[in-house]
Parts: C-alpha cells; sequence; structure tokens
C-alpha cells in the first residue's frame, strides 16, 4: 500500500499554545523527569505515572503491566520516551483503545495521552483536519507508525524530550475558577459505540479468554449456584 504524506492541517488555539507565566500549585500537573530522579521510590512513581497517563486507568490491572519494559528502564537501558512508547504499542493498550474504536476516535485518545493536549479543531467537527490526518496515516501504515509519528514530532520533542513523561499540558489557567476536565475522566469509547456496548449481553463483557473476566464469571456461576441449593434447601424443609 502507497504511503500517502501526512495532510495538512491548521493548529487552532487552545490553552497549550499559549506562553505559560502562572505559578505552580496543587492543581497544577506533577512533571516526572527521569533526568531529576535520585532514588528508586522516585522511578516507581514515574512509572506509575507513565502508566495512569497512557492508560488513563483509575485502577491499573495487574495484566495491562510490562515488566519487560519496567526492568530496562529502572536499568537505564531506555528512555522514558521509549517507555512510553512500548506501553503505547502495548497489547493491552490496542485492545482497550483500538479495537474497541474507529480511528478518529482512537487518534483524538493517542493525541491526549501523548501530546497532553486536545486534537486540533475538536469544537467544530466539520473542520477535524487533525483527525482527518493522523486516521490516514493509520490506515496507510499501521497503529505502531502512528505512535512512532506522534513520539517523533517536533511538539513532543519540545515538550517532553526523552525524559518527561507526557501530562495534561495547560488544564489550569490563573484567571479561570475552574480548568478543563482531565483527559482521564474522559469515556474510552465514543458515543456511536457506547449504544451498542450498554446493549450488549453480560456474557460479552466476562471474557473467558481474559483473567478478570474469568473471576468474575466463575464467581458470578458460583454465587447462582448457592443461591440454587439454598432455595432448594428452603423449599425441602417447608415441606
Amino acid at each position: 500500500m502507497m504511503t500517502l504524506p501526512l495532510l495538512s492541517y491548521l493548529p487552532t488555539s487552545q490553552n497549550q499554545r499559549v506562553s505559560s507565566y502562572e505559578v505552580g500549585g496543587d492543581e497544577q500537573p506533577r512533571i516526572y523527569d527521569a533526568e531529576l530522579l535520585l532514588s528508586k521510590s522516585e522511578k516507581d512513581e514515574l512509572i506509575q505515572a507513565a502508566y495512569r497517563q497512557i492508560f488513563h486507568e483509575q485502577h491499573m490491572l495487574e495484566s495491562y503491566r510490562q515488566p519487560f519494559l519496567e526492568s530496562q528502564l529502572r536499568a537505564n537501558q531506555i528512555t522514558t520516551k521509549d517507555f512510553i512508547r512500548g506501553l503505547a504499542t502495548s497489547d493491552p493498550f490496542r485492545r482497550l483503545n483500538y479495537e474497541s474504536n474507529n480511528n478518529y476516535r482512537f487518534v483524538q485518545l493517542c493525541i491526549q495521552r501523548i501530546l497532553g493536549r486536545e486534537v486540533f479543531g475538536i469544537a467544530s467537527p466539520a473542520k477535524n483536519r487533525e483527525k482527518m490526518a493522523w486516521s490516514t496515516v493509520i490506515a496507510t501504515q499501521g497503529v505502531n507508525a502512528f505512535i512512532d509519528a506522534l513520539l517523533n514530532s517536533e511538539e513532543y520533542e519540545q515538550n517532553f524530550s526523552d525524559s518527561v513523561v507526557p501530562y495534561q499540558r495547560r488544564r489550569m489557567l490563573p484567571h479561570r475558577s475552574q480548568g478543563d476536565v482531565p483527559f482521564m475522566r474522559m469515556a474510552r469509547y465514543d458515543r456511536q459505540e457506547r449504544p451498542d456496548l450498554v446493549g450488549q449481553p453480560l456474557s460479552n463483557w466476562l471474557d473467558p479468554d481474559q483473567d478478570v473476566g474469568k473471576g468474575l464469571f466463575i464467581a458470578a456461576t458460583a454465587l447462582l449456584a448457592i443461591a440454587a441449593l439454598i432455595l432448594a434447601f428452603g423449599s425441602a424443609a417447608s415441606l
């Protein structure tokens, strides 16, 4: 398949494009920079921050973790950018975000999590050229090439370089009483997928091939069996 160049799009004005002069506070994002880490516990915090940024899960599952990448990062064999690349191209991330959404929604999720901003033109879907441009990259070059393009972009290099964990840029502004909604509070699925998900039976959510789904399936089956036994014994005692 022929590789197409990235389509052009205009960077609409957003907070992260304006120079920052505010004083840091509790509401400002904490910046994790591998070059400033001095202890093992600080590196552990950086790893956890990377998981939260890329997966955006309130409760990380053990099965999502990438122990080989973690050991490489702790041994300084890879950079923070390489660690982010590994998480964004991992099977759990692909399954949770790419396989359950269309390309447009996947582009939006990746830009939020990797570049730390909203896609350009989000307020005007008819002019949403950035989603279209990156969706073309996914269609012609694949998911991994799209992730690499974001990580190798000038925007990523200027804001995070090789050592900083990405974060939501300029969410809080000093002249506003309330900041932008954190990306991690936004639904993983797009509007068009949510009605289908709500209408699916419980068996579709409890995937026996996954450890968590298997555990829930077994637990639900056991509870139903216990309830049936209680009803049976109660009926026998009443006779």
